[in-house]
């Protein structure tokens, strides 16, 4: 960047105000960057308590340092890790290659982030207040971490590459202007997809996303009120299990695992309709104790969806339809009461080998189950 020409190794722009000199220094001895007060009230990013000049940086000295930053100071490596900042202008990276370590936590931005077609090694935004992150097409060597973070005018990750873990537990995000929530169609993570407890206002898209090994919505809450689909993911392709399970609330729950005894537990619930129609998943998809409030013209749509077994597990939908046409299961776990009555449930074509109920399903109720099917619907 052309401010940083005729500047010495050591040497600091004449420009910087004393929040954004101590956040190159800092950024040049790798170490945190912390303008915190302490109160935890005054800290909260997404509160309304306003923070002064003294916490403020500039946008543009934030790209200048991950872009064309000092060196390290010997003996260490140069990195950005900011926390308790507030961040004026828009962070615009577009384009750009990030090889520092970046992490900045409970930061306010008071612009969007913007990094469509930028490069990163690994990038962590914890517990920040953004109001929309513009990063279709992004790449990542390593993580790309927004927990607890809050968009209000939502996500896009079209088509972005990430290399390691894409971790969104506990965001909040709402709609953008068509609608969305999180757009992230052709999404590509090598590992892990972690969204346990994400609280989605609008549509999560994520067609034709491939995920490495498992997508976890575990906890999760998704609502879009506003149009028919919460979840609108066709051709996903999930390389070991999608899951639309319980979460562990508090200290206690762990991510990823089974809560524990005695923890509160938030069962994975949608507002809206669900298409996973032609989905690939490598071991499961488990619906245990889901929760799905849809309207007579919404449905939970698993067309032609392939994957060893299928955890039909959740609360029967009060209305709306479950449509598993074409699917294909090879162990089919399912609990009597969890299906919705004559004329909601529609399996033309529907494959399955093993049918492992959870608790009673008397033949009786098995032959209901088939009669709640639609006409053409043949039992093998």
């Amino acid at each position: 960047m052309t401010e940083g020409a005729g500047l010495g190794a050591g040497e600091v722009p004449e420009d910087l105000t004393a929040a954004e000199a101590g956040m190159w220094q800092a950024f040049r001895n790798g170490s945190v960057y912390d303008l915190s007060s302490g109160d935890p009230v005054v800290d909260d990013p997404h509160g309304g308590h306003p923070w002064g000049e003294d916490r403020t940086v500039r946008a543009r000295i934030v790209c200048w340092l991950l872009l064309d930053g000092p060196p390290a100071l010997a003996g260490r490596v140069s990195s950005l890790k900011l926390a308790g900042l507030r961040v004026s202008g828009s962070l615009d990276l577009a384009g750009g290659t990030v090889v520092p370590y970046t992490e900045m936590r409970q930061c306010r931005f008071e612009q969007d982030v913007l990094l469509p077609e930028a490069r990163f090694t690994t990038l962590r935004m914890v517990d920040c207040s953004v109001p929309r992150l513009e990063a279709a097409r992004v790449q990542t060597e390593g993580d790309l971490h927004l927990p607890r973070c809050r968009f209000h005018r939502g996500i896009r990750l079209t088509d972005a590459q990430i290399g390691t873990d894409l971790m969104l537990n506990q965001a909040v995000v709402h709609r953008d202007r068509s609608g969305r929530s999180v757009a992230a169609d052709g999404l590509t993570v090598g590992q892990d997809l972690q969204a346990e407890l994400l609280e989605s206002h609008g549509e999560l898209s994520l067609r034709a996303a491939t995920i490495g090994v498992s997508l976890s919505l575990r906890g999760a809450r998704l609502a879009n009120p506003y149009a028919r689909l919460a979840l609108n993911a066709p051709q996903l392709t999930v390389e070991r299990s999608l899951y639309l399970t319980p979460a562990g609330v508090g200290a206690q729950a762990m991510s990823g695992m089974t809560p524990a005894q005695g923890t509160r537990i938030q069962r994975f619930e949608c507002e809206g309709g669900i298409r996973l129609d032609d989905g690939r998943f490598g071991d499961a998809v488990d619906f245990e104790r889901a929760r799905f409030t849809l309207t007579d013209d919404q449905e939970l749509s698993l067309r032609r969806m392939q994957t060893p077994e299928l955890r039909f597990l959740g609360e029967q939908p009060a209305r709306g339809r479950v449509v598993l046409s074409g699917a294909k299961i090879i162990n089919l776990m399912d609990r009597a009461d969890a299906w919705p009555g004559p004329g909601r449930l529609h399996m033309g074509g529907f494959f399955y080998e093993n049918l492992v109920p959870r608790g009673p399903f008397s033949l009786a109720e098995r032959l209901d189950w088939v009669a709640a099917a639609t006409a053409e619907y043949n039992p093998e």
